[in-house]
């Protein structure tokens, strides 16, 4: 009885095993990755009853929701937040430190590339880009890696960044707006010449009446989201993702929400009028996928590059904590101290970008000056000043007497040859106040809730219906789609892969 017994447990075994086979190397037809720039985590419950059925209430009814995606690193701006999703680390292992920043002293724009050239526009300035700044790979680039590269990564949006850095350095294509020539454009990186259906849908673009009504402020229009779907329904199309015998990957990421939010703030009927056009143009997207790939045979998540505090005047307005932190206008008091003190007679600081001092190091040098004695009476001015909370030298983080949860976000966020060498953080309700923002806008930045808590929503493929509110964070996002997947998370990933019960 105990040999049956045995016989009987090795066939279920057996049987079991082989039935897993199968499900292990299963995978989508299509990955589609959103990401809504500026798009804080309370807006999915502020605009729930005014959203359509099919668009954000589709994933949020349908799908998964976890309610507590943070942001763990600083500073929490768009660059390093697209990045951040797609590649499942942070500023310190894929270097991009910033929309701009500098690398060991030269200042650059996070996807400039000058050996490269502009496609579907003679405009070099906006269409010499590529990822050339990214150190480590993406989803996308590990897709293609295990599929010897017969996978398709398509990136989509309306800024450059926001469409380069999601898709990767192996990526097919990414294609970004040219305002000026109101057309989707490309670079050199990709390929040579637009594709046919790219400048299909260019033809189209064109001659339409309302883009040419508002011309190179497209940004502060909802037409931004319309437009976006319209290029990623025509990517669809043309490059026949998920109809190959591999899984292919669009990186679809919305623009015109940070740009009106950082115009108009969080309130108010511009902010309004965009989320709930987004959500008719997550519907359209979600239509076409079903169409095309089938409903059940795509995977989608979306989340948001870093979220955004409430206009500063709003709240005082309403008796809270807020102001502005005016860094340019610190410069020049902070220059005349440390020349005060030190006896210099040329600037030492080379910029301030996002809350980080980014000193020059040449001159300092050619000065003779001592850096350590520059920082510390840099850092010494700004303990004086109203209205922060820290002052951290990063070589000096992992001692800083800050809050452990901070220090660590500091130090992720750090990169010895590209983050600068001073970082600040500002009292709650107060932003960095600079060109980006009018007095009735916001920006974004900090470690705040209101700036580091984002959405995630994972929806279709092997997806249940749930939410979860534990503690998650942005870089979890990419392990979590390559378990799915079943293939090798991105190369410098730090992300946890998250359940879905």
């Amino acid at each position: 009885m105990k040999k049956v017994w045995m016989l009987f447990a090795w066939f279920v075994c057996t049987v079991v095993g082989l039935s897993a086979q199968p499900a292990f190397n299963e995978r989508p037809k299509l990955v589609v990755g959103i990401v809504v720039d500026q798009m804080r985590w309370d807006y999915l419950s502020r605009y729930y009853d005014k959203f359509c059925s099919d668009g954000l209430r589709r994933m949020m009814d349908q799908g998964y929701s976890y309610n507590n995606c943070q942001i763990n690193y600083l500073p929490t701006v768009t660059a390093i937040g697209h990045a951040s999703v797609y590649t499942g680390t942070t500023p310190a292992f894929h270097g991009i430190c910033g929309n701009n920043f500098s690398i060991d002293g030269r200042g650059v724009y996070c996807c400039t590339d000058t050996t490269v050239m502009p496609v579907g526009t003679n405009n070099k300035k906006d269409g010499q880009m590529s990822p050339v700044n990214l150190l480590s790979t993406t989803i996308g680039d590990q897709l293609r890696l295990h599929t010897d590269f017969r996978s398709k990564v398509i990136g989509v949006s309306y800024k450059d960044r926001a469409a380069i850095l999601p898709a990767g350095r192996s990526a097919n294509a990414a294609y970004w707006l040219d305002r000026k020539n109101r057309q989707f454009i490309s670079s050199t990186y990709y390929m040579q010449e637009l594709p046919q259906w790219a400048k299909d849908y260019n033809r189209v673009l064109v001659k339409n009446e309302e883009f040419k009504k508002v011309g190179e402020d497209v940004g502060l229009y909802p037409l931004t989201g319309h437009i976006t779907v319209d290029m990623a329904i025509a990517a669809l199309d043309g490059e026949q993702l998920g109809q190959g015998g591999e899984t292919d990957m669009l990186c679809v990421s919305f623009s015109q929400t940070d740009v009106i939010g950082h115009r108009w703030g969080t309130r108010g009927e511009h902010t309004d009028e965009a989320y709930l056009e987004l959500d008719k143009d997550l519907s359209r997207l979600f239509q076409a996928l079903d169409d095309k790939v089938g409903k059940g045979n795509y995977l989608a998540f979306l989340t948001a590059d870093h979220a955004a505090a409430h206009n500063n005047q709003y709240m005082q307005d309403h008796k809270m904590n807020a102001g502005k932190w005016l860094s340019q206008e610190l410069r020049k008091s902070l220059e005349q101290y440390v020349a005060e003190q030190l006896g210099n007679k040329q600037p030492v600081v080379e910029a301030i970008r996002d809350y980080r001092f980014f000193l020059d190091h040449r001159t300092i040098a050619a000065q003779g000056m001592d850096l350590q004695r520059v920082k510390e009476v840099v850092m010494d001015f700004l303990r004086q000043q109203p209205n922060i909370s820290f002052v951290v030298d990063y070589e000096k983080a992992a001692y800083a007497p800050v809050p452990q949860f901070l220090r660590e976000r500091i130090l992720l966020g750090y990169n010895f040859h590209r983050s600068g060498d001073i970082i600040v953080c500002v009292n709650p309700g107060y932003y960095e106040f600079g060109s980006w923002s009018s007095p009735v806008g916001t920006t974004h930045g900090e470690w705040n809730p209101y700036d580091a808590h984002i959405p995630l929503l994972f929806y279709g493929w092997q997806i249940p219906h749930g939410e979860n509110s534990s503690e998650v964070y942005i870089t979890d996002i990419a392990t979590t789609v390559c378990n799915l997947l079943h293939i090798q998370q991105p190369n410098a990933s730090i992300g946890r892969n998250l359940t879905f019960k």
